[in-house]
């Protein structure tokens, strides 16, 4: 597990490009049969990738958590954006095909990661925030009919489209795991899919002090990128992201991107206050 620490707004106007991207971006978060996770110590997020091929693969607490299992004092959230694969969970099998996804409540011991064909392995990716309380175990369908008990559909009004070609922000947000719909101590999680054309996501732009945020950019060619940017609205910085790239977003700090042509990225939050709209906007005329 990779430890980043937290970062002052006064210290990073001053970083450089490197400087900017060790602190913030990680670069790979897909490992062939590797489980890679970042531990950041904003809002004590942990964040990062499955992506089993050859094996199974056990997700463990490791030495920085001092916890006898993962989800001791957790709750874990999840988005396979790979081929079909499975999550077992204390026993229970769950078939999570692509773009489903997955909240598994604290207390759950035993977790392990598998994929449907090696030739097409899932793709894993999760977000972990502490857990005061147990919440259920659900699986979370974005396109298909519930079928267990354990099955949850994103409802209507949790999949939005918005934005518009001419402001290129056309684009759909699929809300996963949030009050109302996938109940949680703090975490949420969802995807935006920019439609073909559309570049821009989150402008106008916007802070919440009460949460931060990680994204996953993906859907990109290998010659395309996200220009994301970052900092506080009069001191904006930029980092350029590749396709299944990761970013760290502080709670005081901007964070928005324009693509090279469309993608789709994860949103995940961790926080006190899980009020979505919750957002502190910015004015345009006001981002220097």
């Amino acid at each position: 597990m990779e430890l980043r620490t937290a970062a002052s707004p006064k210290d990073v106007k001053h970083y450089t490009t490197e400087r900017l991207r060790e602190e913030f971006l990680v670069e790979k978060v897909f490992r062939e049969d590797e489980i890679y996770l970042i531990y950041s110590h904003i809002d004590r997020i942990i964040f990062g990738g499955a992506v089993p091929v050859s094996k199974p693969l056990v997700l463990e607490a490791g030495d920085e958590l001092r916890a006898q299992y993962f989800l001791e004092r957790r709750e874990l959230g999840i988005i396979n954006i790979g081929g079909d694969g499975n999550v077992e969970a204390d026993g229970i099998r769950y078939h999570i095909a692509a773009r489903d996804g997955m909240y598994i409540g604290r207390g759950t011991k035993d977790i392990s990661f598998e994929s449907d064909d090696p030739s097409n392995p899932a793709k894993f990716y999760m977000c972990s925030g502490p857990a005061h309380m147990t919440y259920p175990t659900k699986r979370i369908l974005k396109d298909a009919k519930a079928e267990f008990e354990y099955d949850v559909e994103i409802l209507p009004e949790n999949k939005k489209e918005l934005g518009t070609l001419e402001d290129s922000n056309h684009r759909t947000i699929n809300k996963y795991i949030l009050p109302g719909q996938v109940e949680s101590c703090q975490l949420e999680m969802g995807m935006t899919h920019l439609e073909p054309g559309s570049v821009w996501n989150t402008m106008p732009c916007h802070t919440h002090d009460r949460r931060m945020e990680v994204y996953l950019y993906f859907d990109l060619p290998a010659d395309a990128f996200v220009m994301h940017y970052m900092g506080e609205p009069t001191e904006t910085r930029h980092i350029v992201m590749r396709n299944e790239q990761a970013v760290i977003s502080p709670s005081w700090s901007i964070h928005s991107g324009s693509g090279s042509r469309n993608y789709t990225f994860i949103w995940g939050m961790v926080g006190e206050n899980q009020d979505f709209d919750d957002m502190d906007d910015v004015r345009m005329e006001d981002l220097l």
